[in-house]
């Protein structure tokens, strides 16, 4: 929006020598009274409003504003409807929050009424003139949306003394023609003020001077702000002494550099004959020698390849030529900058002590065990050869689980230098292989910025949320992933900017993501995958009291001594406030318990705090996770599933509405895949009615609703068909499930059991949720027995192969009794 515009039209704005002379005469009159003064005019108490941006509208001003035709031209097609044709203009700093302003509150209250001329639209956009007439307050908002429809009051001016008031209106008088002598360009606007107002209108006059000011929208608007005109005034005087500085500042800087201009043959040659006397006497060198020399001495202390050293030659040798105005020589410079500080042929040593790679480990991570001897193998294979090259490793698993950390410890126990960058919503390939010499500002990419911070052209570089890559039309990241990420073709990665071959075989990526799903299945072939589930509340406790709280009690310097929480407190923040599979959110809590106690430890320095259970309630207020009671009865069936942020426990309802007609139903935001298994189960158990037991013909004459509770979040997956037939089969033998029962697996329409992901992350929900027997597919025996023993410790498992299997384990084998109710 623009409502500051001026043409620049030499022909309709340059002011004549002799107009100049007598506009500034006009407006050192003392009239008495002006013919064209605006009178008092009736003013509406209803009107609408339009934010403008940029600078904010004065009542002396007569000026175009243009504004965005889609959200406004209800607005002025309304205005243009009324009999008074007056809008108010209000002060907005941030224009990307226009259609929003009354829910924001960033929207000026006092604003300028205006009167609507001409209105044009053109192009998306529309344009009128505005006559500002008087100041307006917002009393009320009558309409939140556009067109914005408010009630407003007109603040009256208080009397002021007259003397004091001739003074400073003479002072803005002087001030404009200051500015008009400066800047003969606002000639025009002062005519179009003196033909509606007088030199002796001081309110008009005053705001006229702020609106020739190029003072920025907040300064402006707090003269539009301020009623009492002697204030005001003194608020305008400011501003145009400062107006004046600039334009002397201005004049002395136009003058300089003609200066300048005139005298630029004859320095060139002076400065040139300087440089050769310097060079001669040995006193100084030329920028450009100098920079030759530099970059000649960084590549002498590196060993690049040969095809680097004979391009860094010829750039060297181009530079040498090219004049240093030319922009050529900026962009050779730069590349030179960039090639010799690429660490070429610059290795760290590596640490193969794996006893000491352990310890590192068990430092920074208490359990995942698993994950802590997969790295440790890993480490083992590279001490085996000697190097640890060719290697991408991926961490997956739920927010807040340890992955970054586990890439800083294990660039500690290499001993090598870790950089890190996020390549989550990264949508431009140039980020991962640069941009081209040709474009302005060009750099070399994510990997050479790496190589150029560490130091050494072996690295750990740690690509984080790797899964959360994006794609435009810019390129696609993730393909420029793949020559990075094969251990058979970065060892010639291929930068854009340096436009030579750069050996990546060194360097040890790790990524991390949350989950595999959008990964491309290309890169992910590449990478080595190390899965990190969520923890149970005896890991959270532990990490909490070894690495959360003396990680925040010393970045919060609170000593030991002074803060004490008790382990059942901090169990009962894991189990009623921080449930995720991670421990981030723990961290939260846990630091907000550590504020609020430095607050006690101020009012009573000598005291220790201490935190029990009870007064957890005072510090997080009342627990968001409660005790969740099992749902049980006839048709309920609890079923574990996967999520990104860890594994979850799901209870399936089902239940006969009416024996009417036959018909199924299924509710709770269910994918295309779990609709299709619920379709299986349903299918499955109605065929085999006979075989459990069942009455064969109750699904014939029954509505059947199946319902997935927590129905405002998405669910998918095939997982849930044995647990959907059980609630089925649960109504048709009108038989409750056995409770303290969890299960898992997909069925098929033949009653295999198939198997299915996430197993860890389930066995820890289950864990979670005080559940001792659970049910699992017979082909994820396997994924179960890798556990640690700790996580199958005191639970019942059953492997089922085909869905008799469940059907044993979780139904008594009797008939159903023909007297149950349901």
């Amino acid at each position: 929006m623009n409502d500051d515009h001026r043409d620049d039209s030499v022909e309709d704005n340059v002011v004549e020598e002799d107009s100049l002379d007598d506009v500034t005469e006009y407006i050192g009159r003392d009239e008495s009274s002006h013919s064209l003064s605006l009178a008092k005019q009736s003013m509406p108490h209803r009107m609408y409003v339009l934010p403008v941006s940029n600078r904010p509208f004065f009542p002396a001003q007569v000026q175009p504003v243009v504004v965005n035709q889609k959200p406004w031209q209800e607005t002025l097609k309304r205005v243009s409807e009324t009999d008074h044709h007056i809008l108010g203009l209000c002060f907005l700093d941030n224009p990307d929050q226009e259609e929003a302003v009354p829910d924001t509150g960033e929207l000026e209250v006092m604003g300028c009424a205006v009167r609507v001329h001409q209105a044009q639209a053109e192009s998306g956009k529309v344009q009128f003139i505005a006559q500002g007439i008087q100041r307006f307050r917002i009393v009320q908002w009558l309409r939140r949306r556009p067109p914005f429809l408010v009630e407003v009051e007109y603040p009256d001016e208080p009397e002021e003394p007259k003397e004091e008031l001739k003074a400073y209106t003479l002072a803005i008088i002087s001030a404009i023609k200051d500015l008009l002598r400066s800047n003969p360009l606002y000639g025009e606007e002062v005519k179009q003020y003196l033909s509606r107002f007088g030199p002796e209108d001081s309110s008009p006059l005053a705001d006229f001077g702020a609106s020739m000011t190029s003072a920025k929208g907040h300064e402006l608007q707090d003269v539009l702000n301020t009623v009492p005109l002697l204030r005001r005034m003194e608020k305008v005087l400011l501003l145009m002494r400062k107006e004046q500085e600039v334009a002397r500042l201005q004049a002395e800087i136009n003058e300089e550099v003609n200066d300048k201009v005139q005298k630029h043959q004859r320095e060139f040659f002076l400065r040139e004959q300087l440089k050769v006397i310097q060079r001669e006497l040995g006193m100084a060198k030329d920028d450009k020698t100098a920079d030759a020399e530099r970059f000649q001495a960084r590549m002498d202390e590196l060993d690049p390849p040969e095809h680097v050293k004979t391009r860094f030659q010829d750039e060297l040798q181009k530079l040498q030529v090219l004049e240093q105005g030319s922009p050529e020589y900026g962009v050779t410079r730069n590349y030179l900058d960039w090639i010799t500080q690429v660490p070429w042929g610059k290795m760290s040593e590596d640490h193969f002590d794996l006893l000491e790679a352990r310890r590192v480990l068990d430092r920074d991570h208490d359990r995942l065990e698993d994950v802590k001897d997969r790295i440790v193998e890993f480490l083992a294979e590279g001490s085996f050869k000697g190097e640890v090259s060719g290697s991408i490793l991926l961490l997956v698993g739920p927010p807040g689980v340890g992955k970054t950390s586990i890439g800083h410890s294990v660039a500690d126990a290499l001993g090598r230098k870790f950089y890190r960058f996020s390549v989550g919503g990264m949508r431009d390939e140039a980020e991962i292989k640069g941009h081209r010499r040709t474009y302005i500002g060009a750099m070399p990419g994510k990997f050479v910025q790496a190589l150029k911070e560490c130091g050494v052209s072996n690295p750990v570089i740690m690509l984080d949320e790797i899964d959360k890559i994006g794609a435009s039309y810019q390129g696609d990241p993730a393909s420029a992933l793949l020559e990075t990420l094969d251990p058979e073709q970065n060892r010639e990665f291929l930068d854009h900017y340096l436009d030579t071959r750069l050996d990546l075989s060194k360097v040890l990526f790790i990524c991390t993501a949350n989950q595999l799903d959008t990964i491309p299945r290309p890169l992910l072939d590449r990478m080595d995958s190390i899965r990190l589930s969520g923890y149970i509340a005896e890991e959270k406790l532990e990490i909490a009291r070894h690495h959360l709280l003396p990680r925040l009690l010393k970045r919060a310097g609170v000593k030991k001594k002074q803060f004490n929480i008790t382990d059942a407190a901090i169990r009962q923040v894991i189990e009623g406030y921080a449930r995720e599979a991670g421990v981030r959110n723990l961290e939260k809590q846990l630091h907000k318990i550590i504020r609020k106690a430095i607050v006690k430890l101020l009012e009573t320095p000598d005291n220790q705090v201490r935190v029990g259970v009870g007064d957890l309630v005072g510090y997080l207020g009342q627990p968001p996770f409660r005790k969740e009671k099992a749902m049980k009865g006839e048709g309920v069936v609890t079923g574990l599933a996967w999520t990104a942020m860890g594994g979850a426990t799901l209870s399936i309802e089902a239940s006969r509405i009416h024996s009417s007609q036959r018909g199924f139903k299924l509710t709770g935001q269910l994918g295309d895949v779990m609709k299709e298994s619920a379709e299986i189960a349903h299918s499955y158990i109605s065929s085999n009615l006979k075989r459990y037991k069942a009455d064969t013909a109750f699904f014939d004459k029954s509505f059947v609703h199946l319902h997935v509770p927590e129905g405002a979040t998405p669910k998918d997956g095939p997982s849930a068909g044995v647990t959907m037939a059980t609630a089925l089969l649960s109504i048709a033998r009108k038989e409750a499930p056995k409770q303290s029962m969890a299960m898992t697996g997909e069925l098929t329409l033949t009653g295999q059991v198939l198997p299915v992901g996430g197993i860890r992350e389930k066995v820890i929900a289950a864990r979670r949720q005080k559940i001792s027997t659970i049910i699992l597919p017979d082909a994820n025996r396997g994924d179960f027995e890798e556990l640690p023993e700790y996580l199958r410790e005191g639970l019942e498992v059953h492997f089922a192969k085909r869905y008799s299997d469940v059907y044993q384990k979780v139904f008594s084998d009797k008939p159903p009794s023909s007297n149950s109710v349901h």
